[in-house]
C-alpha cells in the first residue's frame, strides 16, 4: 500500500514523505532503493506533522539485510519522489529477524502488527535483562509476562519481591480485558500453583508459605559485611580474634565466645549481633538450595515485613552462597529477578547496600556460570551504572524523570532520540525493547495467564471493610474472652496433617510473658508455668530451663562451654582441641547426670534440657489477644509468678510481666 512518496530533505539516516494514505506514527514503512545491491530497505515513521491541508511523515531509516546477514545502514540517500510502502510482516521478520522460536519467551506483538516477540532466553540467562519504567506504568505486570514464560520453559527461577507482588503467579487472571486479549494470541488463563513455591515469614503471611531462612553459619568476612552498622577498627578485631580458629560459625556460637572476651566493645558488638539474629531469617532449618532451584518451578523469596536494610543482608547472604554453589556447578543453570533494584544495587552516589557488591560480581561474571540476572527498577538512575551497563537486554517502559531518561540513553546502545522522546509518551502495556534485534521494538506486551498481584490498595474499599468490622461488633456473644498467644498453625491445619480418623486434642497452657531488659535492649520472654521453662516454640511448646550455674564448678563450667563450641563430640576429640587428661571423662559424665550434656554410647552433644544461649536469642514476639476459642483442657499452673522470676532476674532485668496462655494441639 503507498502511503506517500519522498520529498524535502534526504539525508542517509533520516527523509520526510508528503502523506496520501493513512499512517500511524512508529509504523514501519519501506521503500526501494535505486541501487540494485540494496532493494528494499526498512525505515520507521517517527513524527507526523499537520500543516494546513498537508502532513508530513518524519521517518528513521532502519538500514537493509545485507548478503552476510548484517543490517547495514545507506552509503546513499533515497532519490525524491520515490514511493514510500507500508511495510509487509514478512518483509520486517526479514529485516530484524524476528522468528518466532519454541525455545523463546513471547512477549508480545510488534506495536501495530500481529507479529510476535520472543526473547531468546538463552540470550537472557547469559547476558541479562532491564526492566525499566515509572511507577504504575505497568513494570510488575511485564515482568509477570516473563516469568510466566520462564517457568513454561522449565528454567529454574528465583525472584526477590522485596513487596510480595508475586504470589499471585499461583492463581490465573480474573480480569475479563486479560481472558480476552489471551484469546487473541490463541492462549487461556492458567495459574501456576505447582510450579510456584513462595517462601517468606509465616507469622505474617500465614501457613501457606515455606520460612524464608537462610543458614546461620558465616565467614567473619560474610559478618563483616552483613552487620547493620559499620563496625570500629576494635570491634572487628574482636570478631576476627574469636573466629579465628573455626572457619564458620553460627550466630550462638559466636555471641557464646564473645561473652568470654575481656575487651568492653564486645557489648555493642552483640548487640549488633543479636539485631540480626532476632530478624528471624537465619537459622539451622534453612531453605535447602537444590529445593529452591529446581526445572519448571518459580522459587518467590517474599521480603514483605522485613526491614530493608535486612532485606539487602538477606538478598547479599543468598546470592553469595547461590553463586559459590553455581561455580562449582553443584546447582543448575537458574535466572534470578531482582524486583526494585534501585535498593540493592545503588548507584553509588546514592548510598551503599550490603547487597550492591555481590550483584555487580553476578552482572559481570554470572553469565560465565549460567547464572542470568534481571533488574527491575522505577528509579533507573538510582541503579549502579557498572550492573546497568552488563545488561545486554531492555525492556524500557514510560519513563518521565529526567535523571531516569539520561539514566536510560546512557545505558542503552542504538536509542534515537525520537525513542528517547517517545519513552515519556508510552500508554501503559506498552513497551521499547532492545538488544532483542539491532533495532529497538516498540512493543504491546501480552496480557498475564496469571493474576495481576502489584495493584495499588483501593483505600475506598478498605474504608467499607471497616465498617463492616464494626457493624460485626455489635453482633459479638457474650463469651468468656482469654489472653491467648497463637501459633500461626491452626487446629484445622494440623487435621489436614494428621491421619485419617484421628482426633485433636486442645489444651491451653498457662504462661507468663515477661518484659525484660538487658544491656539497654528490652525483649519478651515468654515461660510456662508447669516446669518453669523458656518456650522456644510457640506451636510445638517446646521449651527450655535456665541454667542454674551455681551447681557447677569453675571446671565443670569451662567444660561445658568448650563442650558448647563442639556441639557433638568423642572424649578424644575433646581432649585433642582442649587437652586434659584421664579426669576430663569424669567432668563430662558429671554435666550428663546434671543434664547439661546427653551421651549416646561414646557420643556427647548438648542437652536442650537448660537454655545455654542468650535469653535474648529466644525472645518472642507474638502477642497477646482477647479472644473466645474452645478447649479440651485448661492447665492449673504449678508455678507462681515469684517462682518463675527467681532464676530469670539472674539473667535479665525484668520490668513488667501479662499472664497468658498458649495453645497446644495433640493428635489421638
Amino acid at each position: 500500500m503507498i502511503l506517500g512518496r519522498i520529498k524535502g530533505r534526504i539525508t542517509t539516516t533520516h527523509f520526510s514523505f508528503h502523506v496520501t494514505g493513512d499512517p500511524k506514527k512508529f509504523e514501519y514503512v519501506q521503500i526501494m532503493h535505486h541501487d540494485d545491491d540494496v532493494g528494499y530497505v526498512l525505515s520507521q515513521i517517527v513524527d507526523l506533522i499537520r500543516t494546513g491541508e498537508e502532513v508530513i511523515a518524519k521517518c528513521t531509516i532502519l538500514g537493509y539485510r545485507a548478503e552476510n546477514g548484517a543490517i547495514k545502514s545507506l552509503r546513499e540517500p533515497f532519490e525524491s519522489g520515490i514511493e514510500v510502502l507500508r511495510a509487509q510482516d514478512d518483509f520486517i521478520q526479514t529485516v530484524v529477524k524476528l522468528e518466532a522460536s519454541d525455545a523463546g519467551a513471547l512477549v508480545g506483538n510488534l506495536e501495530g502488527r500481529d507479529i510476535p516477540i520472543h526473547l531468546d532466553l538463552q540470550t537472557l540467562l547469559t547476558k541479562h535483562l532491564a526492566v525499566l519504567a515509572k511507577s504504575g506504568a505497568g513494570k510488575s505486570y511485564c515482568v509477570g509476562v516473563l516469568i510466566e514464560e520462564i517457568i513454561q520453559k522449565k528454567v529454574p527461577l528465583i525472584v526477590i519481591d522485596p513487596h510480595g507482588e508475586y504470589d499471585t503467579l499461583q492463581e490465573p487472571t480474573t480480569s475479563e480485558s486479560d481472558k480476552i486479549g489471551l484469546q487473541k494470541f490463541g492462549l487461556k488463563p492458567h495459574g501456576f500453583g505447582k510450579n510456584v513455591q513462595v517462601y517468606g515469614n509465616t507469622k505474617l503471611l500465614g501457613s501457606n508459605v515455606k520460612p524464608l531462612k537462610l543458614s546461620d553459619k558465616f565467614t567473619s568476612e560474610e559478618l563483616g559485611l552483613m552487620l547493620p552498622t559499620k563496625l570500629s577498627a576494635t570491634q572487628e578485631g574482636l570478631l576476627y580474634s574469636v573466629m579465628q580458629n573455626s572457619k564458620t560459625m553460627d550466630f550462638d556460637e559466636l555471641l557464646f565466645a564473645l561473652e568470654q572476651e575481656e575487651s568492653p566493645a564486645k557489648w555493642n558488638l552483640m548487640k549488633v549481633i543479636r539485631s540480626l539474629k532476632d530478624q528471624d531469617i537465619f537459622g539451622k532449618h534453612s531453605i535447602a538450595f537444590n529445593e529452591l532451584l529446581q526445572s519448571g518451578k518459580c522459587s518467590v523469596l517474599n521480603l514483605k515485613g522485613i526491614v530493608p536494610q535486612v532485606q539487602e543482608i538477606f538478598t547479599y547472604k543468598l546470592l553469595k552462597d547461590l553463586f559459590e554453589l553455581r561455580k562449582l556447578e553443584k546447582i543448575p543453570p537458574f535466572f534470578c529477578v531482582i524486583e526494585e533494584a534501585h535498593n540493592f544495587c545503588p548507584e553509588r552516589s546514592f548510598g551503599q547496600a550490603a547487597s550492591s557488591g555481590i550483584l555487580r560480581t553476578i552482572a559481570s561474571e554470572g553469565r560465565k556460570f549460567g547464572m542470568g540476572l534481571a533488574i527491575i527498577s522505577q528509579r533507573p538512575a538510582r541503579v549502579d551504572k557498572s550492573v546497568l551497563s552488563q545488561v545486554s537486554t531492555q525492556i524500557i517502559l514510560k519513563v518521565t524523570n529526567p535523571n531516569d531518561l539520561k539514566a536510560i540513553s546512557n545505558s542503552v546502545e542504538g536509542l534515537t532520540s525520537e525513542s528517547e522522546d517517545e519513552i515519556q509518551n508510552l500508554s501503559i502495556g506498552h513497551g521499547l525493547i532492545t538488544g532483542v534485534v539491532d533495532v529497538p521494538l516498540f512493543v504491546q506486551i501480552r496480557p498475564r495467564f496469571t493474576k495481576h498481584g502489584g495493584t495499588s490498595v483501593d483505600m475506598l474499599a478498605n474504608a467499607q471493610n471497616d465498617k463492616q468490622f464494626f457493624e460485626k461488633l455489635d453482633e459479638f456473644e457474650d463469651k468468656e474472652l482469654l489472653p491467648i498467644l497463637q501459633s500461626n498453625v491452626s487446629k484445622k491445619d494440623i487435621a489436614l496433617m494428621a491421619d485419617e480418623g484421628s482426633k485433636i486434642k486442645t489444651a491451653l497452657i498457662p504462661c507468663v510473658l515477661y518484659i525484660c531488659e538487658s544491656n539497654g535492649e528490652k525483649f519478651s520472654l515468654l515461660l510456662e508455668r508447669m516446669n518453669g521453662g523458656i518456650i522456644t516454640d510457640l506451636f510445638t511448646c517446646v521449651s527450655s530451663k535456665l541454667p542454674e550455674f551455681d551447681n557447677l564448678t569453675q571446671h565443670e563450667l569451662t567444660t561445658l562451654q568448650q563442650a558448647f563450641s563442639l556441639k557433638e563430640f568423642v572424649v578424644e576429640q575433646y581432649i585433642a582441641k582442649f587437652g586434659g587428661g584421664f579426669e576430663v571423662k569424669n567432668v563430662l559424665d558429671s554435666l550428663v547426670k546434671k543434664k547439661y550434656l546427653k551421651r549416646s554410647q561414646s557420643q556427647y552433644s548438648i542437652d536442650t534440657t537448660y537454655l545455654l544461649v542468650d535469653p535474648k536469642t529466644v525472645a518472642t514476639h507474638a502477642k497477646i489477644e482477647f479472644i473466645s476459642t474452645e478447649f479440651d483442657i485448661k492447665l492449673e499452673p504449678r508455678l507462681s509468678f515469684d517462682e518463675l522470676e527467681v532464676n530469670l532476674r539472674k539473667f535479665v532485668q525484668v520490668t513488667d510481666k501479662r499472664e497468658c496462655y498458649i495453645v497446644k494441639y495433640e493428635t489421638i
